[in-house]
C-alpha cells in the first residue's frame, strides 16, 4: 500500500522557496525537505525492476509482506512491500536467492525518511530464461574477443605464491590446498574466503580477484567452488565478474563445480580446471615426478657424456695406430723427395729453355750479319755518295770533276770524277736566263 500522504507544509514567508536559495542562516526544516521529496517521488511512474531476493519474511495473517530486493552486480538493495495476495500465488518460487521481476511504484515515507517499492505484481525468473540470458551474454563476450585463445596467459611452472578465492571453510579450499601441498610441500597460499553464491558473491569474488592481482608476489590465482545447482553457480556467469577476471593480469585458473559445469568464468580464465583437485594438480608440479625426471635426465646426460668420451677415445686410438703417427718423419720425407724432384725438373726445363733461346739468338744474329751492308763492304764493296750526299747507283748520275765520297768497310775515301764512263754522254749544260748566270755556270 502507498504511504499515507502528508499535507505539504506551507513554507513560512521568510523561508527560501528553492533548495538552491537555502543558506546556513536560513535553512529548510526537515519537514519541508521530506514533503518535497515525497511530492517528487509520488510523481514517478510504476516500473518493472529486476533483482535477487535476499530477505523474505512471510508473516501469516498480516496484510503486508516485506522483502529485500538486491542488485546482482552491485551492493545495492531496496525494500519492497506488497500485499499478501500478491505473494500468495507464487509459493516457493519467490524465496531468498530467487531472481524476480517486480512491477512496483516507488514510495517515500516521510516520517522514517525511507524509500521503498510498493509491489503490484511479482514474477519469478525461470531457469530457462536465466540460461538464455547467459547464452546471450556468452555470444556478446565472445564477439568482443574475451574468450580468444591468444589472450590466454601461460601458467608458471612453479609459482611462489598461489592466490586462492574460495568459500569460507569450503571443501574446494581443502581440495586445492591439500592436493597442492602433497605435490609440492613448499607452495604458499594467499587465501581469500568470500561468498561463492548468493547476491554477495559477485562483488566479493571480483574484489578478491582484484586484490590478489595487485599483489606482485602472487604468481597465479585460482577461483574454486564445489558443485551445486545451476542457480548456485549463476554468479560465475555474471558479466561483472567475468569482465573482472578478463581484466586480471595474473594468470587465472577457474575451478568451478564439477566437470560438467561450464560457467562463463571457465571461458575467460587462462586455464579451466574440471574440479578444484584438478586445479591443484595443474598449478604446481609433482615433486616426486620432477625428482624422478631430474634423476632420469642426469642418467641420460651421464650416458651421453660417457658415450661421447668413448667414441672420441676410439678415434684417438685409431689415429695413433696409423704409421704416419708412429713415424711422423715419413710424411715429411715423402714430401721432401717430391719437392726435390720438382726442383730438378724445373732446373732441367729452365736450362733447356735457355739453351734453345741462345741458339735462336745466334741464328738470328747470323741472319742479321748476312743481311747487313757492313758484311757486303767487308767483301770489298764500297758505297759511293754524290756531292749532295745521295747514293750513286748509275754513272750518269755524276759529272766530271764531281767530288765523291766512298764508304768502305773500314773507313771512307774521297774521289774526283775525271772522265765520264765509256758509253755515256756528258750531261747537258744547263741554260742560263741572263749573261751573269750563264758566265757563272761555265766550267774552267
Amino acid at each position: 500500500m502507498p504511504p499515507p500522504s502528508t499535507p505539504a507544509p506551507t513554507p513560512a514567508p521568510d523561508l527560501p522557496a528553492r533548495a538552491l536559495d537555502t543558506t546556513p542562516e536560513n535553512p529548510w526544516p526537515v519537514r519541508l525537505l521530506s514533503s518535497k521529496i515525497e511530492d517528487y517521488v509520488s510523481r514517478m511512474s510504476p516500473l518493472w525492476v529486476e533483482g535477487q531476493v535476499v530477505e523474505l519474511n512471510r508473516r501469516p495473517g498480516a496484510g503486508l509482506q516485506f522483502m529485500t530486493l538486491r542488485d546482482t552486480d552491485a551492493d545495492m538493495s531496496l525494500t519492497v512491500a506488497m500485499s499478501t495476495h500478491v505473494l500468495a500465488g507464487h509459493g516457493d518460487d519467490v524465496a531468498p536467492g530467487a531472481h524476480v521481476v517486480v512491477h512496483a511504484r516507488p514510495g517515500f515515507w516521510p516520517r522514517r525518511g525511507t524509500l521503498q517499492l510498493q509491489a503490484r505484481e511479482i514474477r519469478a525468473v525461470g531457469l530457462g530464461e536465466l540460461l538464455a540470458r547467459i547464452e546471450h551474454l556468452r555470444r556478446v563476450l565472445a564477439a568482443e574477443g574475451l574468450f580468444d585463445h591468444d589472450r590466454k596467459k601461460p601458467l608458471p611452472f612453479l609459482p611462489g605464491t598461489v592466490g586462492l578465492v574460495c568459500g569460507r571453510e569450503s571443501k574446494a579450499e581443502h581440495d586445492v590446498v591439500v592436493n597442492a601441498r602433497e605435490r609440492w610441500p613448499q607452495v604458499r597460499f594467499e587465501i581469500r574466503e568470500v561468498a561463492v553464491q548468493g547476491p554477495s558473491a559477485v562483488p566479493q569474488v571480483s574484489a578478491a580477484i582484484a586484490e590478489l592481482d595487485a599483489r606482485p608476489d602472487v604468481d597465479v590465482i585460482v577461483v574454486a567452488r564445489g558443485g551445486g545447482a545451476v542457480e548456485d553457480l549463476l554468479p560465475f556467469s555474471n558479466e561483472t565478474l567475468v569482465r573482472a577476471a578478463a581484466a586480471c593480469s595474473t594468470p587465472l585458473v577457474s575451478a568451478i563445480g564439477h566437470e560438467t559445469d561450464a560457467p562463463l568464468l571457465d571461458l575467460v580464465a587462462d586455464y579451466r580446471a574440471s574440479t578444484p583437485t584438478d586445479a591443484a594438480r595443474r598449478i604446481v608440479p609433482d615433486v616426486r615426478e620432477e625428482r624422478r625426471g631430474v634423476a632420469l635426465a642426469r642418467e641420460r646426460l651421464r650416458s651421453a657424456v660417457r658415450t661421447r668420451v668413448d667414441r672420441e677415445q676410439a678415434g684417438l686410438d685409431a689415429f695413433r695406430s696409423r704409421p704416419v703417427l708412429a713415424d711422423p718423419v715419413t710424411m715429411i720425407d715423402r714430401h721432401e723427395e717430391l719437392v726435390a724432384h720438382h726442383l730438378r725438373m724445373a732446373r732441367r726445363a729452365f736450362g733447356d729453355r735457355v739453351t734453345a733461346a741462345s741458339a735462336q739468338v745466334d741464328r738470328l744474329a747470323a741472319q742479321v750479319r748476312a743481311l747487313s751492308p757492313a758484311a757486303t763492304l767487308a767483301r770489298g764493296y764500297a758505297v759511293v755518295h754524290g756531292p749532295d750526299g745521295h747514293v750513286v747507283r748509275r754513272p750518269d748520275e755524276v759529272s766530271v770533276d764531281d767530288r765523291l765520297r766512298l764508304r768502305l768497310a773500314d773507313g771512307e775515301l774521297t774521289a774526283t770524277v775525271t772522265a765520264p764512263a765509256p758509253g755515256t754522254a756528258p750531261p747537258p749544260t744547263p741554260k742560263s736566263k741572263d749573261r751573269t748566270t750563264r758566265t757563272k755556270g761555265t766550267r774552267p
